[in-house]
């Protein structure tokens, strides 16, 4: 079968038009037009940094720029119409999909049962009953509610007691349910207060085996192109060696076929697409010139490697890294305009002062910022105030740096 080539450019239009950044940012954003949204992105990570807003409200302002985070509360902990579960990490994903996380949920019952036994606190398994009644008995729970006598260590992830290790446990393989949060303290449920009983029973299979077929399919769909490994980790569900059959078994039928995608170096990446990709419409569409700031969880960016070679963005987050060894800044988002990454900024949003300050921003490598794009990153923090829950803006001196230098 002969492999077709896509350029880089058209590349990048397939992939932005899939993450919803190729239209102009507009629409609403609340009800079940969010839902759409987040159907069309598969799920939206969650995280509880808060320098300019979290990162689950910032990939959906970037989008739809009416969006405020009450509406993402509402569909989730009103109108139940999400579920929050892990893929790569945390997140919330629509509850028409729920059944498909059987899969997850027995395969982290059986996985980290073993890994946390032997890195967890001591004992966790004990306190399952006991965590369980006492939900049943008082409703939904937050962790700080549970396990009062035992010995509390940071709080860290790595450093639970053995009631919130419970906790967890129960949640990731399908006891309990995540109904809301407080803050950012996630609250417990018993599932079956919560989901229909025919969503959760034990997999078959057949069953078994449509989620592999659903979870590879509809992670290509999101993605444009993409290897085994990619999807596998899209929703982090399948084994790497689940989408290689898929793959095989889908391009023998005829619905995949190989394809080389143009890197940003020149080089060509191997992969896999529809049969019908080169003639898909979103390759004659160049994406809205409209600049705009994207969270570092972006699901457009999450994968690095991925971003390095399709935009030659090369870009890590230094939230671990310690200060005085930090290339760019604590929390650095990437600034997106047409089909290219032009920038990155550090920023912050200091409510006490009602202020958006840009401490500095670095062009991207033969990326000019003359006064039209700086005007534009203007307009662009204008919007962003208005999420950041601040009304003004401001900018530390020198905070425009030399392109593509620290």
């Amino acid at each position: 079968m002969n492999t077709a080539v896509l350029d880089n450019t058209a590349a990048r239009r397939l992939f932005l038009d899939r993450h919803a950044l190729s239209e102009p940012p507009a629409g609403p954003a609340k009800g079940a037009d969010l839902l759409t949204l987040i159907e069309r992105l598969g799920f939206v990570q969650l995280d509880s940094i808060n320098t300019l807003a979290r990162a689950h409200d910032l990939i959906l302002f970037s989008r739809r720029p009416t969006y405020r985070p009450k509406a993402l509360k509402l569909l989730y902990e009103r109108d139940r119409a999400l579920f929050e579960h892990w893929t790569h990490d945390a997140a919330v994903i629509p509850m028409g999909y729920y059944r498909h996380w059987q899969l997850r949920r027995e395969r982290d019952a059986a996985r980290l049962r073993e890994k946390w036994s032997a890195w967890r606190r001591d004992g966790f398994e004990a306190q399952f009953q006991p965590v369980l009644d006492q939900i049943r008995e008082e409703g939904p729970l937050c962790s700080s509610d549970v396990g009062l006598d035992e010995k509390r260590g940071s709080g860290g992830w790595w450093d639970w007691h053995p009631s919130k290790t419970a906790l967890e446990y129960l949640w990731r393989s399908g006891a309990l349910c995540v109904v809301g949060r407080d803050g950012f303290r996630k609250r417990y449920d018993l599932t079956e207060r919560v989901i229909d009983a025919a969503l959760c029973h034990p997999l078959d299979p057949a069953e078994r085996a449509q989620i592999v077929d659903w979870c590879c399919a509809g992670a290509l769909d999101r993605l444009g192109f993409a290897t085994p490994a990619e999807l596998a980790a899209f929703w982090d569900h399948v084994t790497l060696e689940e989408a290689k059959t898929w793959c095989a078994d889908a391009l023998a039928r005829g619905d995949l076929q190989p394809l080389s995608i143009s890197c940003a170096d020149g080089k060509l990446h191997q992969c896999y697409a529809r049969p019908d990709v080169m003639a898909d419409p979103a390759l004659m569409v160049e994406p809205t010139s409209r600049l705009r700031v994207l969270s570092p969880f972006d699901p457009a960016l999450r994968d690095r490697k991925r971003a390095a070679r399709l935009f030659g963005f090369d870009y890590r987050i230094e939230i671990f890294v310690p200060e005085a060894k930090r290339t760019y800044g604590y929390y650095v988002f990437p600034i997106l305009e047409g089909d290219r990454l032009v920038g990155r900024v550090d920023m912050k949003a200091f409510r006490d002062r009602d202020r958006l300050q840009v401490r500095a921003l670095w062009p991207e490598p033969k990326v000019r910022w003359g006064k039209g794009r700086v005007a534009a990153f203007e307009a662009e923090l204008g919007r962003l105030t208005r999420l950041a829950g601040v009304s003004s803006y401001g900018f530390d001196d020198g905070w425009l740096r030399t392109p593509g230098r620290a």
